[in-house]
């Protein structure tokens, strides 16, 4: 094989047959069937399938009479939690999908001795590829031939300048051509490749679950034995008071108090509370791909992100001109180069040096002209310069190249090159790459004058560093991972706002136990010099910790930590597929302050989600205690229907409304609260429960109140007003659909003061307009076993749900004291 001449067609047909497309394994495709029953997966989700279960048994036994009420009301509730997951999980993947429309799919290849272009994915071993400056490498391979080329590898390594290439050298897919022409005989496609390999260490990483994950399977167990524990209790005393001829009877008892514990419509507010925070995510253009990591940002303690690219700006600038000649220097600048500004063409270095002149007020175009080249020596990794000579009669020569072989060649004494020498090593060790210019007569690379030093670096995107202030105030630890140079990765870090004395490598990680490796990351701001498995150990070491950990990354190297990660984090712009497709957050900005806004998204969703939950609760316990109340009442004083059956003080029916009419729409209205604030207070430990002790002492305290209230119902409307037995009931009912409603109020209360919500102003005036709805028509009325309430009624049941709510919003103001944030750190 030539080449020039490369493969012919038909033996690329025969080894891209052999050895397959030149692309990362695909996942196998998941099924809308596997999709919708991954999303039943909650022990939550569970006990309302039990609840339909039993209530549809209920509703069989007794001969399919009427329409199952319950039942389609809690099918209802499953489903749209369902397809709300879906719908996230379909969004987020088109969104990926026109990020990787973004990577460039073609190459030109040599078949059959002509250059052609063909699809990346039909590149196989044996191909030879021409490369140019801005070309994304498409496999590995080795270069052939190399006119004057560096690679930018920071996708794969972290470093973030770009490396030269010589014959001979090896080139990896993902990698970017900086500058120059490289014809590259690939030796190792898809799954074979770098990414390929990478990708794979992807798969065998198991992801991390979000602590609200975590915690809906704890409270969902919780629940789910409360409520197996009542139903038993209750079965058994209904079969030991009524006989097992009842059984039917007692079934509809356990079906209401299930209905009464479980909170049918939690799924579907809390998949609504996420999804919203998922659409203003979307508009501050972060692309969120599992509903859970919006409120797991929001316990996040430690975000590790990476240097390149998303620290800093993924390109060079100049931050000093130490020159003894500031203008010789700058003209050296511009003439010793090979890059284009106004195309942006060339090597990211030149293309720093002009944009400085440019500051400076040099005129590159116009400079270049009075200055015609006569010959150019090029860059090469032997030489270790550049050089260009330019001008007529009297030509000059401009050279720039690494500072310790230009010293060599300039016409300074020895101790004037110790001293320039001594100011580059201190440079080098601030973190910068330094770069040496100067100049001659005629055509000379010997005997120069020095014009001094050139310091260059990535710097910090200019957001950063008030990005990491917050995220310090929120309590929150921002760490550096990185593959560059300790000195550099120091150097950003400061000017980034991270406060580092020194850098962890990855030689010294290496030498570290378990234990110290956990130590060392708790303590530890930059790490340096690391590689992909070793920055895998460090969000290990900072998991086992108890921290919850972002990751933020856009080169195949981050995937595996992103994915291990609670939530992974990767760059839409600069990220690769593979980062991307392990991340459960996507930033099409690739701007670090998005992460920042992104953690504060996920507070406010948190505290919305502690709100609905105080207030789902203590209505449902107070339904419980209301139910378990009354039914004890029936037994002992043998209060029956008609039929015979004991009396219960709620219906299923009944219950089932107040849990999703009435309940639903203020959740959902609570689920849109504006916390200001929230960035000021500490994360939440991840071990804490989703109903903390404050919270829990509010529900407590708040079903007893109504509970109070619904048994001085049950006594004072038979003995006072000779209510019947239905009367009582629609009074009991209209009670708790009133007083939840307005515990909406007291529930929103927390340590910040929310900003206001008409939302949940119109959610409960609708509300109360239901319920009068309900009254007045008469299909609704005689549907759920009501009774129009005498005006006697109607009072006692709004002066009881007044009183509820007053003394609700004490026991608030008591518990919770407005404003209350943690002093920055």
């Amino acid at each position: 094989m030539s080449a020039l001449v490369g493969l012919t067609g038909e033996e690329a047909r025969r080894r891209l047959a052999r050895y397959g497309s030149n692309a990362l394994p695909k996942p196998r495709p998941e099924t809308s069937w596997s999709r919708l029953l991954r999303q039943l997966r909650s022990p939550l989700i569970y006990l309302l399938l039990v609840a339909l279960a039993l209530d549809l048994g209920v509703w069989v036994a007794h001969g399919r009479a009427g329409v199952p009420v319950e039942s389609v009301a809690i099918a209802a509730v499953l489903a749209l939690n369902a397809v709300l997951g879906m719908w996230q999980e379909w969004k987020a993947e088109g969104a990926l999908d026109r990020l990787k429309a973004l990577a460039a799919p073609r190459a030109w290849v040599w078949r059959d001795g002509t250059l052609v272009r063909v699809p990346s994915p039909e590149i196989v071993p044996g191909d030879m590829v021409r490369l140019e400056s801005g070309d994304r490498v498409p496999a590995d391979g080795v270069a052939r031939s190399v006119e004057n080329a560096s690679v930018d590898e920071s996708m794969l390594t972290g470093e973030s300048v770009p490396v030269s290439k010589a014959a001979g050298e090896e080139l990896y897919s993902g990698t970017l051509v900086a500058r120059g022409i490289v014809r590259l005989e690939v030796v190792r496609t898809g799954p074979a490749s770098a990414m390929g390999r990478l990708a794979a260490l992807v798969a065998e990483v198991r992801g991390e679950r979000t602590p609200l994950e975590r915690r809906l399977e704890v409270f969902g167990r919780r629940v789910a034995q409360i409520v197996l524990g009542l139903a038993v209790v209750l079965g058994v005393a209904g079969v030991w008071a009524e006989g097992w001829e009842r059984i039917g009877e007692v079934s509809l008892l356990v079906v209401a108090l299930a209905v009464a514990v479980v909170p049918e419509g939690l799924p579907a507010v809390l998949a609504l509370t996420l999804s919203r925070g998922v659409e203003r995510m979307a508009r501050r253009r972060a692309v969120v791909r599992r509903l859970a990591a919006v409120e797991a940002l929001g316990s996040v303690t430690v975000i590790a992100t990476d240097k390149t690219g998303t620290l800093t700006e993924n390109r060079l600038e100049v931050h000093q001109l130490d020159s003894t000649d500031p203008a010789r220097a700058l003209e050296a600048m511009v003439l010793a180069s090979d890059a284009d500004a106004a195309t942006g063409a060339g090597d990211p270095l030149e293309l720093a040096l002009l944009r400085h002149a440019a500051a400076a007020g040099c005129d590159a175009a116009a400079l270049r002209g009075t200055h015609p080249r006569r010959s150019t020596r090029t860059f090469d990794s032997a030489s270790r310069f550049m050089r260009v000579t330019v001008g007529g009669e009297r030509p000059t020569s401009f050279l720039k190249g690494a500072p310790e072989v230009l010293l060599e060649r300039s016409r300074l004494d020895a101790s004037e090159r110790d001293r320039w020498r001594a100011k580059a090593d201190v440079h080098a060790g601030a973190g910068y790459r330094v770069l040496a210019l100067a100049s001659g007569e005629g055509e000379r690379e010997s005997d120069l004058d020095w014009l001094g030093l050139v310091l260059l670096w990535d710097p910090p995107r200019p957001e950063v560093p008030d990005a990491i202030r917050r995220a310090r105030e929120a309590g929150i630890r921002v760490v550096m991972i990185t593959g560059d140079h300790p000195a550099t990765a120091l150097a950003v870090a400061r000017a980034a706002g991270l406060e580092a004395e020194r850098a962890l490598t990855g030689r010294e990680l290496e030498a570290l136990s378990p234990p110290a490796l956990r130590a060392a990351a708790g303590r530890t701001t930059v790490f340096a010099r690391v590689n992909p498995e070793q920055k895998l150990r460090i969000v290990e070491a900072l998991i086992a910790e108890d921290e919850v950990v972002a990751v933020t990354g856009d080169g195949v190297n981050d995937a595996p930590a992103l994915k291990r990660a609670h939530v992974g984090v990767a760059m839409g712009l600069r990220g690769s597929d593979v980062s991307r497709e392990a991340a459960d957050l996507v930033l099409l900005d690739d701007n670090f302050a998005t992460i920042v806004a992104a953690i504060e998204e996920g507070r406010n969703v948190y505290e919305n989600i502690q709100k609905f939950l105080r207030f789902l609760f203590s209505t449902n316990l107070a339904e419980v205690l209301v139910v378990i109340l009354g039914v004890t009442a029936a037994f002992f004083l043998d209060l029956r229907e008609p039929d015979g059956r004991l009396l219960l003080p709620l219906t299923a029916a009944q219950l089932l409304w107040i849990n999703l009419v009435t309940d639903g729409a203020p959740a959902i209205a609570l689920g849109l609260d504006n916390n200001p604030g929230v960035m000021r207070q500490r994360p939440r430990n991840p071990a804490e429960p989703l109903l903390d002790s404050r919270s829990l002492r509010f529900v407590g305290v708040g079903a007893v109140i109504t509970t109070a209230a619904g048994g001085a119902l049950l006594w004072l409307l038979p003995a006072l007003l000779g209510a019947s037995v239905q009367a009582t009931r629609t009074a009991v009912f209209l009670l708790l659909a009133s007083a939840q409603l307005l515990y909406a109020y007291p529930a929103r209360r927390s340590d910040v003061a929310p900003a206001p919500n008409h939302a949940l102003h119109g959610a409960v005036a609708v509300g109360l307009a239901l319920q009068g709805v309900l009254l007045i028509l008469a299909p609704l009325r005689e549907t759920f076993a009501l009774a129009v309430p005498s005006v006697g009624a109607l009072a006692i049941v709004a002066a009881c749900a007044l009183g509820a709510w007053g003394l609700a919003e004490v026991v608030g103001r008591s518990i919770w004291a407005p404003r209350r944030v943690s002093a920055p750190s």
